[in-house]
């Protein structure tokens, strides 16, 4: 598995993500460039799982436009939370908008070159 979340990028709509499982995982919202704005994971105290998760990121703002998704399906989603955000903080500089305010406080920094 590569340290930075490579598969492709899915349409943020109700019909993809009602197809999602119900599992344990991470996943990143963006905008239609492709530039992350969320970095969030699905736990054990997530009803229904990523599905769950991302279908409130659909419902959390409707009216946007071009909004896509992508996840990944791992039961160590807090680890590999973290490592998501070290190494989008690592590559930018600052955490995506949509974390700012919700960053763990045990984040360490990681240096993915």
């Amino acid at each position: 598995m590569a340290i930075r979340m490579e598969k492709p990028w899915q349409a943020l709509t109700r019909e993809t993500v009602e197809r999602l499982p119900g599992q344990l995982g991470v996943y990143q919202i963006a905008d239609r460039n492709g530039e992350i704005l969320l970095i969030g994971f699905a736990g054990g105290r997530s009803l229904f799982g990523l599905r769950g998760e991302i279908e409130a990121q659909c419902d959390a703002e409707p009216g946007a436009p071009d909004r896509q998704f992508r996840y990944e399906v791992n039961t160590q989603y807090w680890s590999r939370y973290q490592e998501l955000l070290m190494v989008y903080i690592a590559d930018h500089g600052e955490p995506p908008s949509g974390n700012a305010d919700s960053l763990p406080s045990s984040l360490g920094r990681l240096d993915p070159l």
